[in-house]
């Protein structure tokens, strides 16, 4: 069915954008294939191509290959081309990967595969701006390796259709065609014994492939379109949503010091944003306590400065606290006037914790005088159950206390369960609005509205190429307004949407 409504719309520019794009992936992975066919033919097809046979210095033995396959430690390994080769795996790295890397890494001095802020956690504990994950966390991305660099590509892609309120219960709802998006590239590298730098660039098509009115969202609210407060629909992400460079030095195996700007980036305040977390990356939709939890993701202007000892971290940000404006392609002039500290604690491989608070200048347009306290807790959790089934969750709450004297809570639990080709996911929302909050000031003056949210969809992996996934998925949601709303949404508004997602294989998983 997501066939036929897609290829109905391909004239709209939106659904022409969204194609170029998988049109442009599917090209790439097609000549990544070749080349790793090429790769991987015979050593008598080989040998009818080699003009000058190599010479080899001597056949490795167990004395001279050394590897160490725990968590954290570094691991050196002898090959034959070039001595000493220092290698850093992951344990649970696939068989067939190590020996794509044996085979063709032998001409890198050193492969680094650590946290982007600290050369002794894993990567897999990397969360957007300077946050933490579980290091249990699957990895879905495309890593290159070259000498003592090592670059990772990664992304999401959705082609959907979304019908807010199917059954046309109330007046509020919308549908439509959009295809939100997002795209990062990560460069780390060590520098002397000690130290790591990190340099970060993200960026969404969202200002094409959803336009600047967003995409409908029944009860979502938060920044503006010509002017006026965007209601009912999800904001579009900038066209350049990070653009960061940071720097770690290592005190000791247990202890580091970094410091991270952006210009956009993102402060430490809330858990990681919400399409950095496993357990939403299935979901199409930005949860509806997005500006009460990790809105600030993009920030135009940020400094951070923080401190690790073992699995522990404190760490304060300066940074500007409006939000994005309404032009998505330029980059917002720096103001800095907000600050935020984040307490983080990874307990265990499977757990990640934090607790943070933010004091947030005006960060509303439509609400210029309105000054915000943000205050946020979190928990995700990360399982391989085995290596064809996997578990994700969070339990996120944030807290909104604004100066004009609304004081509003949001919680949230989403998890995500992937068994094989197959993905079962879902979240739950409440969260608390004002009147104000969405634009119905005249008939409810300032009341507070509890609302209760509850989605549940399934994924399927259609294709698996070399690089990429090709999915397809399903998700409904029911939302229960308060008696007061239910006028204008109805009873018990019941959302649909069918998509087709596009995002990097699983490539690293602890």
């Amino acid at each position: 069915m997501s066939w036929i409504l897609l290829f109905s719309f391909y004239n709209d520019v939106t659904m022409k954008v969204a194609f170029s794009l998988l049109l442009i992936f599917l090209v790439i992975q097609s000549q990544a294939q070749h080349q790793h066919d090429m790769a991987r033919m015979p050593d008598s097809s080989m040998k009818k191509m080699t003009v000058k046979k190599p010479t080899t210095k001597k056949t490795p033995t167990k004395k001279n290959i050394k590897m160490n396959m725990g968590g954290n430690k570094r691991q050196v390994m002898n090959d034959t081309t070039k001595p000493d080769m220092k290698m850093n795996m992951s344990k649970n790295m696939p068989m067939d990967e190590m020996n794509d890397t044996m085979k063709h890494g032998m001409n890198m001095e050193r492969m680094n595969m650590s946290h982007s802020f600290s050369r002794n956690l894993p990567m897999s504990r990397d969360g957007s701006g300077t946050s933490w994950m579980p290091d249990a966390s699957p990895r879905y991305a495309y890593m290159i390796m070259k000498e003592k660099t090592m670059i990772m590509l990664h992304g999401n892609i959705f082609l959907r259709y979304t019908n807010q309120d199917i059954f046309n219960k109330g007046s509020r709802g919308g549908s439509g065609f959009s295809a939100p998006n997002w795209f990062m590239s990560m460069l780390q590298k060590p520098v002397g014994k000690k130290g790591l730098v990190m340099t970060r660039v993200m960026i969404s098509l969202d200002p094409l492939t959803v336009g600047g009115h967003g995409y409908p969202l029944l009860f979502q609210s938060g920044e503006t379109y010509k002017g006026a407060p965007l209601i009912d629909h999800q904001h579009p992400h900038d066209l350049f949503s990070e653009l960061g460079i940071g720097y770690t030095q290592e005190l000791n195996k247990n202890s580091d010091v970094f410091g991270y700007i952006g210009y956009p980036g993102e402060p430490a305040l809330g858990p990681p944003a919400f399409m950095h977390r496993i357990s939403a990356m299935n979901n199409p939709d930005a949860p509806l306590g997005h500006h009460w939890q990790d809105a600030t993701h993009i920030t135009f202007g940020v400094a951070s400065l923080g401190f690790r000892y073992k699995n522990l971290k404190i760490e304060g940000s300066a940074f500007k606290g409006r939000e994005p404006n309404e032009n998505r392609y330029n980059l917002d002039k720096i103001t800095i006037n907000s600050y935020s500290y984040r307490i983080s604690v990874n307990p265990s491989a499977h757990w990640a914790l934090q607790f943070s608070q933010g004091f947030i200048k005006s960060p509303e347009l439509s609400e210029p005088g309105v000054d915000v306290v943000r205050t946020t807790a979190s928990v995700l959790f990360s399982k391989k159950i085995s290596d064809n089934n996997q578990y994700d969750a969070a339990f996120v709450w944030g807290y909104n206390d604004k100066s004009d004297g609304h004081k509003e809570h949001s919680v949230l639990l989403e998890n995500n369960h992937r068994i094989k080709k197959n993905t079962l996911y879902s979240r739950y929302e409440f969260i608390q609005k004002s009147a104000e909050e969405l634009n119905l000031e005249s008939l409810f003056n300032d009341s507070e509205f509890n609302i209760h949210v509850i989605t549940a969809g399934y994924n399927h992996m259609i294709f698996a190429a070399q690089y990429f996934d090709f999915l397809g998925g399903l998700q409904g949601s029911i939302n229960f307004p308060p008696r007061p709303l239910q006028n204008l949404y109805g009873k018990t508004p019941l959302a649909v949407e069918v998509y087709l997602q596009l995002k990097p294989k699983l490539h690293l998983h602890q």
